[in-house]
């Protein structure tokens, strides 16, 4: 359905062409709406179009545009007039003056003999004739002169004041003021008053031009009189609403207003509930649109080659909304709010974290403290049969320092479950990084105390003095001092600290420890990884040496599980988000640490609990040789 038709006259409005566009163009619109635009004479090509079609567009809404005006009745059959029922029109802004319904009611047509104008309306209006005519040519009653405007109807002669009546009066005094203001000016006060305005009557049109632009004043109704810098009259249009009534009359009433000098939201004022529709639409207020309203959620996308109230309605794209009727685009919420399913309003973000309440929080929690708890059964073990031969053996401090140091890696994951504050996040990544350190070096020093025990079993070989704790100690403190340092330096120059993720998910708000500087995070992941890398390749290397319980095949396989987890580690932490990023660095720190406790320690502590008769110094001999 279209949502307008609008018909517009013209100066060719008198040729066939133009007639049958226009009657083709209202036979064919769907519009409930029909908008005019002409002059004062485009009255005559609306009668023509009412008495033509008004079967056709009875019970559409007329909207009618200056300087048209419904009061040239004259010009309409009286059957007609009813097709006009409930037309809106605009009509420059008018307001009652003192003393004009007065000045009217005085008038007669005895008052104004030589303007033929008034002669005829007064006839026309009245049904008599003229004093002034010819005797025996006059039919009908002659005018008395005591005739009445007032008596006349609203719609013949209306008593308020016009928009038309209006702008005359303050074009008039506009006028007056501004020649006031040049006379004004003019310094010759000497000069006679014959000569004055005699002078004054001389004066060229363009002279008073720039006294018209300054012109500014309260007309008697009140209202300021003003020009804008483009010399038009500071004023605006009322709105007026049309109803006709069985007896062929009609009667305007003011619905509203444009004024142009109002804030941009008080410019255009209606009062709807004042406006009375045809009858046809038994009051409802009428419809006359290409399409359905866009709702909530839907955005308004026009169609190509067709006008400009005619479009589609799609819906928001994905992350927007928009919340009210007809919007032209759709927006964003705010970063703590995201769209709902219906994308017509905001939620509010829920607040997430890996949390000690929820399953998967308590889960990962529990597996490390089971974990730690075997760490420390394993140590407790270890301690309590600290005499013997497989605990001795390839260096028990370092087999301790091992085991506590896989102990706090257990116990290193529980600063990542729980909501982040300042002090969990300046330990989660700086403990770990250096009780793993810990334990990777110590693994280290296991596999190159392996080796070097080995060579110096070689006669004449220089090795025997590296044999002992000091070999040891400098590559445990080394590694780890080195981490610390990376630590350190992270801690001071860009420390990680609490913060709100409220970007990377769409309905929740993350409370993360932001790490500071990403460059220094990686920097002991990579420092990790290469002591890692190093102890793998030495423990294969020495993997078949002779050494008491295989212990160099053990370190083996624990560095192949501990370097496949923390490989496999990198892609799943950047292809994941909010919490599940933090549980991928706990299950990579539990699963690491578990593989290096289980399978450096789980064949010893077999033989040290289930099978003691292994555990003694001609085994070992045996094994060696």
């Amino acid at each position: 359905m279209e949502s307008f038709a609008i018909i517009r006259s013209t100066d060719n409005a008198n040729t066939k062409n133009w007639w049958r566009k226009v009657y083709k163009k209202i036979m064919d619109s769907t519009a409930n709406v029909l908008l005019f635009h002409g002059d004062s004479h485009s009255m005559i090509v609306l009668r023509w179009l009412i008495s033509l079609v008004k079967t056709s567009i009875k019970g559409k809404v007329w909207i009618l545009l200056p300087p048209m005006e419904l009061t040239y009745y004259a010009h309409f059959n009286p059957t007609d007039i009813h097709v006009l029922d409930g037309a809106i029109s605009v009509a420059v802004h008018s307001k009652e003056l003192k003393g004009f319904k007065e000045f009217v009611q005085e008038r007669n047509h005895f008052t104004f003999k030589e303007d033929g104008f008034i002669r005829d309306f007064w006839g026309h209006a009245f049904g008599c004739a003229s004093q002034n005519l010819i005797p025996g040519k006059v039919s009908g009653e002659i005018c008395t002169g005591k005739e009445k405007l007032q008596s006349l109807p609203s719609h013949v002669f209306p008593m308020s004041v016009t928009s038309n009546s209006y702008s005359i009066y303050n074009a008039i005094y506009v006028l007056a003021h501004s020649l006031h203001a040049m006379y004004s000016t003019k310094p010759e006060s000497s000069m006679k008053v014959e000569e004055k305005e005699k002078k004054l009557q001389n004066q060229q049109p363009w002279q008073i031009h720039h006294f018209l632009r300054q012109a500014s004043f309260n007309n008697s109704a009140g209202e300021k009189v003003s020009f804008d810098l483009h010399g038009e009259l500071m004023t605006g249009f009322d709105i007026i609403n049309w109803i006709t009534f069985p007896n062929q009359s009609f009667i305007k009433v003011k619905v509203g207003r444009m004024n142009p000098q109002a804030a941009p939201e008080q410019a255009l004022s209606i009062n709807e509930d004042s406006i009375v529709w045809h009858s046809l639409f038994n009051q409802a207020q009428p419809l006359s649109v290409c399409n359905d309203n866009c709702l909530p959620g839907y955005r308004k996308k026009m169609k190509e080659g067709e006008p400009f109230c005619c479009y589609d309605c799609i819906s928001c794209p994905e992350g927007k909304i928009s919340s009210l009727n007809e919007m032209f685009d759709c927006f964003k919420c705010p970063v703590d709010q995201y769209p709902n399913k219906y994308r017509n309003s905001c939620m509010p973000k829920d607040v997430t974290f890996l949390s000690y309440e929820e399953p998967f929080g308590i889960g990962l929690a529990i597996a490390a403290l089971l974990s730690s708890l075997i760490a420390a059964l394993v140590l407790g073990t270890f301690m309590k049969h600290h005499n013997t031969p497989i605990v001795k053996a390839n260096n028990r401090n370092l087999t301790y320092t091992l085991l506590i140091s896989l102990l706090l890696c257990f116990l290193s994951a529980l600063l990542f479950i729980g909501q982040p504050n300042k002090v969990t996040c300046l330990l989660r990544q700086t403990t770990f990084g250096i009780v793993f350190s810990v334990a990777v070096s110590s693994v280290l020093a296991k596999t190159i105390t392996v080796v070097v025990a080995f060579l110096a079993t070689n006669p004449g070989t220089t090795l025997r003095k590296w044999v002992g704790k000091r070999l040891t100690h400098s590559i445990v403190l080394s590694g780890s001092l080195l981490q610390a340092g990376i630590c350190t330096l992270w801690l001071a120059t860009s420390p990680p600290f609490p913060d709100a993720d409220k970007h990377s998910l769409t309905e929740e708000i993350l409370l993360e420890c932001n790490e500071g500087s990403s460059t220094m995070f990686y920097c002991v992941l990579g420092y990790m990884g290469f002591l890692a890398i190093v102890t793998f390749t030495v423990a294969f290397l020495a993997r078949k040496l002779p050494d008491s319980f295989n212990e160099a095949k053990f370190i083996t396989f624990s560095m192949l599980v501990f370097c496949s987890v923390w490989l496999s580690f990198f892609p799943t932490y950047q292809s994941t988000k909010g919490k599940y990023m933090v549980a991928v660095e706990i299950f990579s720190i539990l699963s690491s640490s578990a593989g290096l406790l289980s399978l450096i320690f789980f064949p010893k502590c077999y033989i040290i609990v289930l099978r003691p008769e292994l555990n003694n110094r001609e085994h070992l001999i045996n094994r060696n040789h």
